[in-house]
């Protein structure tokens, strides 16, 4: 994990570091969202590499307090920076909150004790009430009717397979150290390890994640994608330059991807565009485009503030122990309520 900025040692603390955050120059379309938003800042110039290709390189970070839809009752594309603070605030309290000892969350590590928590994070305050930018409602368009065949059968699958404790094979890939939402495409935040490492060669964007230490390798010399025939977990990515926008489109997906989770199909084009727009903000923007699904595309949008490394590995649970023990776990409780039964006539 990197070395992080503890930002929430006391709440006061968390609060005076994130108005400083929010304060300092960000992309024009987070602060139009404030209804005290000045001029805009003259366009930031990013640093070129010899290629003359923008400079990317270097640590960063997609933490954010922001959902990926609107939430209900909310009607506005912008909170006010009072407001996000306020969201922020509850939220760092709540993660700093010390779980009950004997209970099942207590199992798990606590995230503040270890570094992990969102507020001890490089957080890059988005004003925006969603990341989803198109719709404008901020919400997921209408599911096609193929699309939700598509899923129901999905669901009715993992019915039929059994209870997860079943089988190593009907735990989700999260759970089975084979990929996170943060390994993407789309790479999208989760609870605690969510920093990236850019490098770029001529020909070559390689983005390492830190989350299951999963190493994203993107040609950018105009070779052509895979054939549609291989299919990959992650897919067939392609990178081209677009001015000072890095553009990556992703296709070729397996159906068991990270992203089907959100009920996308394996025909799913994914078009991401990052964009640096300050010196410490890296503009993270992709589309979904699974006319099997949706409705019409969508569009989500992630600011990326800079951190500090290196990135140590991530080993996840090493051989796996957590997921036999689990496995053992519900084959011993299943033993014990035989062993209650009482016996038949």
């Amino acid at each position: 994990m990197l070395r992080r900025c503890v930002a929430a040692t006391a709440l006061g603390g968390f609060i005076a570091v994130a108005l400083v955050l929010v304060s300092a120059r960000a992309p024009v379309a987070y602060a139009q969202g404030a209804a005290q938003t000045k001029a805009a800042a003259p366009a930031y110039k990013p640093p070129r590499l010899p290629d003359g290709h923008p400079d990317f390189q270097g640590f960063w970070n997609n933490t954010t307090y922001t959902p990926l839809e609107r939430p209900k009752g909310v009607d506005r594309e912008f909170f006010t920076r009072e407001e996000v603070l306020e969201q922020m605030k509850r939220a760092a309290a709540e993660e700093g909150e010390q779980t009950t000892p004997g209970t099942i969350a207590d199992v798990h590590y606590d995230f503040t004790q270890f570094g992990l928590d969102r507020s001890q994070a490089p957080v890059a305050v988005n004003l925006r009430s969603s990341l989803i930018v198109d719709p404008a409602d901020g919400h997921l368009p209408p599911m096609t009717e193929e699309g939700k065949r598509l899923n129901a059968a999905r669901a009715d699958a993992r019915k039929r397979a059994g209870a997860i404790t079943d089988a190593a094979e009907n735990q989700p890939l999260s759970v089975r150290c084979i990929q996170m939402d943060r390994d993407g495409p789309p790479m999208l935040a989760g609870a605690y390890n969510n920093n990236y490492q850019i490098v770029q060669s001529p020909g070559t964007v390689l983005i390492l994640v830190e989350m299951l230490h999963d190493p994203r390798i993107i040609p950018t010399d105009g070779r052509a994608p895979l054939p549609s025939s291989i299919r990959q977990l992650d897919g067939s990515s392609r990178g081209r330059w677009e001015g000072d926008t890095l553009v990556i489109e992703t296709t070729n997906f397996k159906d068991m991807f990270m992203f089907a989770a959100q009920g996308a199909s394996p025909d799913m084009k994914l078009t991401e565009r990052f964009t640096r727009t300050a010196e410490d903000t890296l503009t993270y923007r992709f589309t979904v485009d699974d006319p099997k699904v949706w409705t019409r595309p969508w569009t989500a949008e992630v600011p990326w503030k800079k951190g500090i490394g290196p990135i140590f590995e991530h080993a996840c649970h090493e051989g796996n122990y957590s997921l036999t023990n689990l496995l053992r776990g519900a084959r011993e409780d299943e033993k014990r309520a035989r062993d209650k039964k009482p016996a038949s006539n």
